[in-house]
């Protein structure tokens, strides 16, 4: 599978070889799974601190837009590794909605062992509990998986979603959107609480999707079915490296924010490191022994009965179809 050879913006070198720069790197895109925000600083620490580079790669980071344009960019090889919410990779796979399924993708590394799915208002929008959406206009992006679950949230939580209307929005816009008020909520993850509350100075409203759906993970990392079969010890290689770069964040966010502000300077590195302290306990899983960035099928499974059997998806699908699970950190 060929790779994208244009070189990283606000590239400073960390990536362009190892001591004395005999190393060839093998250049790769890598898509965030939605915009620049903290939760996504992980790939930054990880090429700042030169481990995308020791793991013989030189990656260009480009802001991604939702699962549903990640999932299209893997598929369409635009990207090489993207993260996704898993459930919107399940939606995608199954075919939701009566959609073509989408294929040629897979997961390889859990990033969020439960899913940060929310939607998200502010005190004052007359939203406090998931009845309360009903009559409301939550924006989101088109491949959203918090828009693109909704129909499966709704239903577990006795929301009647004809009632909920949604309009299109995009990663660096909803923010925006609903802190003037043009909408009442907008689909977000829970750890976005700190950065709208700095935006909207006003306190965020939160409907986690995880109080009904609490077998869901989190986002996961997708390659290329090609480049995984073709690439299986590269794929080992990145994962590493880029979760080396996660477990780094969520040790110490301050560090992260500053390194996120260093190529995206638009950022904000204190909402950046508030983020990365609320996503913490998301990738630490809480059962004992389970790793950072591992998968397991049963659960897996458990989830796509979940969306099953609020036919979201038909019948078929199966964890392996969506999981590399050989591919998966202590698989």
């Amino acid at each position: 599978m060929a790779t994208t050879l244009a070189a990283a913006g606000c590239d400073d070198g960390d990536d362009k070889g190892a001591a004395g720069g005999t190393q060839t790197l093998e250049k790769v895109t890598y898509l965030t799974s939605f915009g620049t925000f903290g939760r996504d600083s992980f790939a930054y620490v990880a090429k700042e601190k030169g481990f995308f580079r020791d793991a013989g790669f030189d990656v260009e980071i480009k802001p991604g837009n939702g699962s549903g344009d990640n999932v299209k960019a893997i598929v369409g090889g635009q990207a090489q590794f993207v993260p996704i919410d898993l459930t919107g990779g399940l939606l995608a796979a199954g075919g939701s909605g009566g959609a073509p399924k989408i294929t040629g993708f897979t997961a390889v590394a859990a990033i969020q062992q439960r899913t940060m799915a929310a939607i998200m208002s502010l005190d004052g929008y007359g939203i406090a509990t998931p009845k309360d959406l009903e009559g409301k206009t939550i924006a989101d992006t088109p491949g959203s998986v918090v828009r693109n679950l909704f129909p499966t949230y709704a239903k577990l939580a006795s929301v009647d979603a004809s009632k909920v209307k949604f309009e299109n929005g995009t990663a660096q816009t909803l923010f925006g959107t609903l802190a003037q008020h043009k909408v009442d909520a907008i689909g977000q993850f829970v750890v976005g609480k700190p950065t709208i509350e700095g935006i909207a100075k006003k306190t965020a409203v939160l409907l986690p999707y995880s109080d009904y759906l609490q077998d869901l993970y989190g986002n996961v990392l997708i390659t290329s079915s090609q480049y995984a079969k073709d690439n299986p010890e590269k794929v080992r290689k990145f994962t590493a490296a880029l979760l080396k770069g996660l477990q780094a964040s969520i040790t110490n966010p301050e560090e992260a924010g500053t390194i996120l502000k260093k190529y995206v300077p638009t950022a904000n590195p204190q909402s950046a490191a508030a983020e990365l302290t609320l996503m913490g306990p998301f990738v630490r899983s809480e059962a004992a022994g389970v790793p950072v960035g591992a998968l397991d099928s049963q659960r897996v499974a458990r989830s796509i009965a979940i969306l099953q059997g609020s036919g979201q998806i038909p019948a078929g699908l199966t964890p392996e179809q969506v999981i590399t699970f050989d591919l998966v950190p202590n698989a």
